[in-house]
């Protein structure tokens, strides 16, 4: 059984039940001669990712050689994971739970999306939030698809070329049969143009799609482009970094209808690139629209509180064409470990995370262009990536960290982006990152 610490009303309780004033008391039986009369020497308190790293350090010192540090970007982020994550998900009920098609047999289950759903509509400032989709890939597309049904448009969509790639192509074969022609504005300085936009968005228009922070890791004109949205009766989705919202405003805060996310930044590891978490929330006048599942807070017919499937308006449950989305599950692990991690942050924790990810990602982009290895692409403000452009072949570079033992990238020249020049790649330096490791990067890259 794991060790929980006793708080003073558990202390209290228990001296009282065995008839002692005090903890002191229990320690009598002890020569006074060898009982230690002074506070013991222990270092400062350290935070739990301090403490991570002092342990891994302590018991593998020579680990940097042996494991490489991530600063790879690109959409999948080696965030910090609190212990309480894993060991709460490794129990028997949620690590071998399936889909709750039976209500009555999983109110564990439902309340652990209800609870999901809920801190969805608090991370994004929307109405309402479903229990997860595949991925942030997966959940742009249905994002839009969305929007195609909500605004009864299905001419276009116009999209922001500093969307992730991937992301744009999911969209595109999502919407290969639909007759939605999905339009890319320009890029300018690595944020969108929205100049161009502006023209491309007429009253055939279903949604406008931006990602902020963008593909690039730079920060876009949000609020503009809610307003060229609405002022053409299209609906504005974002793509946003839920780290981000620690620090950035909320979707819901600059007015967007959807908000859709990849919730892999939230208490799931790389692992190899999946299975990860789409997260998708709208406003309230949407909900009918929402693809997958809901879950629902209700009283039984003896009053106690008890949650439902709410919606789950899939072809398996309603005539084919009424149907929303074909997505047959919810991703309900991986939305547990983001409810548990979000749980453990709190506000002041996702603030502090967001600030970190920031600060030490300008470090380090001062750091490497200090040392003559190349210089930040691009001149906007940015969150926790940035585009790197050295002065040697991007490939020499990438292979020099990995002997190093250190992971950078990804490339851009393997992403259709639009770049005119395909020496760059992509860094990406989050809160579990070290000063430490910052300047070996930087050391190992200046050789």
């Amino acid at each position: 059984m794991s060790y929980l610490f006793a708080t003073d009303d558990e202390q209290r309780e228990m001296l009282d039940a065995i008839g002692v004033r005090g903890i002191d008391d229990l320690f009598e039986m002890i020569p006074e001669e060898i009982q230690l009369k002074r506070e013991l020497d222990l270092p400062e308190a350290l935070t739990e990712i301090e403490f991570d790293h002092h342990l891994r350090n302590t018991i593998a010192p020579d680990r940097l050689s042996a494991e490489r540090i991530c600063f790879q970007g690109g959409g999948a982020y080696d965030h910090f994971i609190p212990a309480t994550v894993d060991e709460i998900c490794s129990r028997g009920e949620f690590y071998t739970a399936y889909t709750p098609y039976q209500a009555e047999a999983s109110q564990g289950t439902l309340q652990a999306f209800f609870e999901f759903q809920s801190m969805m509509t608090e991370l994004t400032g929307l109405d309402v939030a479903n229990a997860s989709l595949y991925d942030g890939a997966s959940a742009v597309a249905e994002a839009i698809i969305m929007a195609i049904r909500a605004t009864r448009r299905s001419g276009k969509v116009v999209v922001a070329g500093t969307l992730h790639p991937e992301y744009l192509l999911t969209a595109k074969t999502y919407l290969n049969r639909l007759g939605c022609e999905i339009v890319e504005t320009g890029q300018v300085d690595g944020v969108a143009d929205w100049q161009q936009a502006a023209k491309l968005i007429d009253k055939q228009t279903a949604a406008v799609v931006v990602q902020h922070p963008n593909f690039f890791g730079q920060l876009e004109d949000a609020g503009s482009v809610v307003d060229l949205a609405h002022q053409a009766g299209a609906l504005a989705i974002e793509v946003f970094d839920p780290i981000s919202t620690g620090i950035l405003k909320r979707p819901g805060d600059y007015g967007f209808d959807i908000a859709v996310a990849e919730g892999q930044c939230l208490g799931t590891p790389l692992q190899f690139g999946g299975p990860y978490l789409g997260i998708l929330a709208a406003r309230k006048k949407f909900v009918r629209s929402i693809p997958g599942r809901l879950i629902g807070q209700t009283t039984d017919r003896t009053g106690k509180t008890s949650y439902v499937l709410n919606l789950q308006t899939r072809e398996q449950h309603i005539r084919r064409d009424k149907a929303t989305s074909n997505i047959c599950t919810n991703q309900g692990l991986l939305a547990l470990r983001t409810l548990i991690h979000l749980a453990q942050l709190g506000p002041q924790g996702l603030r502090e995370a967001g600030e970190l990810c920031c600060r030490k990602s300008h470090y380090a982009a001062e750091k490497l262009t200090e040392a003559g290895i190349g210089t930040v692409t691009f001149p906007h403000p940015f969150f926790k990536e940035f585009v790197f452009t050295p002065h040697a072949p991007v490939e020499e570079l990438i292979t020099k960290a990995k002997q190093a033992g250190f992971n950078i990238g990804p490339a851009l020249n393997r992403f259709d982006t639009g770049l005119d020049e395909n020496n760059n790649l992509l860094l990406a330096v989050t809160e579990k990152r070290t000063r430490e490791e910052i300047d070996k990067l930087v050391e190992a890259l200046s050789d």
